[in-house]
């Protein structure tokens, strides 16, 4: 819980996410079902149980963009979708989606007033009362199917509360918030697999191949197994790859030539397969043609994964010729995914032009920044280091420097490092702001930019 996910542009609604920030007294992550976050649902009229079918997802990295896939593909077949995601970019309203729309701000002004009444100042968390309130507008509002992100872990995310999803999702599993999921792959796994239910199947996008891959495999099997539940896996039921400017898809030894989707970036491919083997599983209830998957990844957004920031303040004082690029990724998964996307600018994409790349960096404290930062230094040609401003629980631009040392300077803000990095360099490159969803939210504020559409 941060002071940016209290900001919001309607004073009356910023107070009113501050006053459910202050019923937890401050307490950082209190993961398990509390028994005053089960007493709220109990007060709202248990809406848990009266959801539209639910496809649960859970994952290191890809959650995101994995739902934005099957938001957009279910959308082009007519389907009224809910969706459930966390941390917002820009205003809170982004973590609830109501039939295709994000909540308006009287709707959820209403629900925070009825969730605080309800509660009556009991010790909830702000991730416990707003998914409660989010639970309800989801069973209030009419919908064919809600798309639920968890928000850590899986095991003990208080969106576990749910007893029987159409589907879960698994996505990818690295390193991240170890000090609450675990210190090795095989126990991170483990929580994010507790999602698994009883008889509901599970598609999974790890792949598994040797050492401690073939580990969380094991968990995975074990969990699926312990719950009688069916997986489907990628490298094992399903399979994907890139096919000569197009993507082909494999299951039940069905092969599909699908474009290249709208999300850049060659992990994306997976997160595409993890969407549609997660469709095909459910194909009975929820049919989907070959138009409508061609026309959802072609439409499908995600803001801050790997965005072209083409409008606004920041991307106004770049030199002629130059991009900006943002992404939020904030661990070593999503800086392996930056790399190959650097790679692919430096000659394996023909839709892009070679250029140099520097960075612009910023985390939050509790991330290890040259775990982030030295997988992406071999590939950039500098680093300039920023704050995430207004946030007093990230890194000072001093601290990020100093602890990844090769070149690396702070800069005041991302406006000076801009111009920095500009001055320095003699020809025109690509700048990747990347480290934090934190920053990259104020990014997309500077530009003016609404973070559900394109810029």
């Amino acid at each position: 819980m941060y002071a940016s996910d209290l900001k919001h542009p309607a004073p009356t609604l910023e107070e009113k996410l501050r006053r459910l920030y202050t019923l937890n007294r401050e307490k950082t992550i209190d993961l398990g079902f509390r028994p005053p976050f089960l007493k709220l649902l109990q007060q709202f009229g248990k809406p848990h149980k009266h959801l539209p079918p639910v496809i649960h997802i859970a994952g290191t990295n890809g959650k995101g963009s994995t739902l934005a896939f099957l938001s957009a593909i279910l959308e082009a077949a007519g389907y009224k979708v809910h969706a459930y995601t966390s941390p917002h970019l820009c205003a809170f309203n982004e973590r609830i989606v109501l039939a295709g729309r994000e909540i308006d701000d009287a709707a959820l002004e209403a629900l925070i007033d009825e969730a605080l009444e309800l509660n009556d100042d009991g010790n909830v968390t702000f991730f416990e009362i707003t998914t409660a309130l989010a639970f309800a507008a989801f069973a209030r509002e009419p919908a064919d199917i809600l798309l639920l992100e968890t928000g850590l872990g899986g095991r003990l995310d208080c969106t576990n509360v749910i007893e029987k999803p159409l589907v879960s999702i698994i996505t990818n599993i690295g390193y991240d918030h170890m000090e609450h999921l675990g210190e090795t792959l095989e126990q991170i796994a483990a929580e994010k697999a507790g999602i698994i239910k009883k008889h509901a199947p599970c598609v999974i996008g790890h792949e598994s191949s040797k050492g401690a891959e073939c580990a969380v495999a094991k968990i995975f099997e074990v969990i699926g197994k312990s719950n009688e539940s069916k997986r489907f896996t990628r490298g094992a039921e399903w399979f994907i790859a890139p096919a000569e400017g197009s993507i082909e898809f494999t299951f039940d030894n069905q092969r599909v030539i699908l474009p290249i989707p709208a999300l850049l970036g060659p992990h994306q491919i997976h997160n595409v397969g993890t969407a549609i083997a997660a469709l095909k599983v459910i194909e009975k209830d929820f049919p989907v043609t070959q138009r409508d998957l061609e026309t959802g990844l072609k439409n499908a957004r995600w803001p801050a994964r790997l965005q072209h920031i083409k409008t606004g303040g920041l991307a106004a004082i770049l030199p002629q010729d130059w991009e900006l690029w943002l992404d939020g990724g904030h661990n070593p998964h999503a800086a392996a995914a930056l790399v190959q996307q650097i790679k692919a600018w430096s000659g394996g994409d023909s839709r892009f032009e070679s250029k140099p790349v520097h960075l612009i960096l910023g985390m939050m404290s509790h991330k290890t920044p040259a775990d982030f930062a030295d997988i992406l230094l071999p590939y950039v040609e500098s680093v300039r280091t920023v704050a995430v401003p207004d946030e007093p629980k990230a890194h000072s631009a001093e601290a990020i420097a100093t602890a990844i040392r090769e070149r690396a300077q702070p800069a005041a803000s991302v406006e000076d490092a801009i111009r920095g990095i500009a001055k320095d360099s003699g020809k025109p490159a690509r700048i990747l702001i990347a480290g934090s969803l934190y920053l990259a939210g104020r990014v997309l504020k500077q530009s003016h930019i609404n973070a559900h559409n394109e810029s």
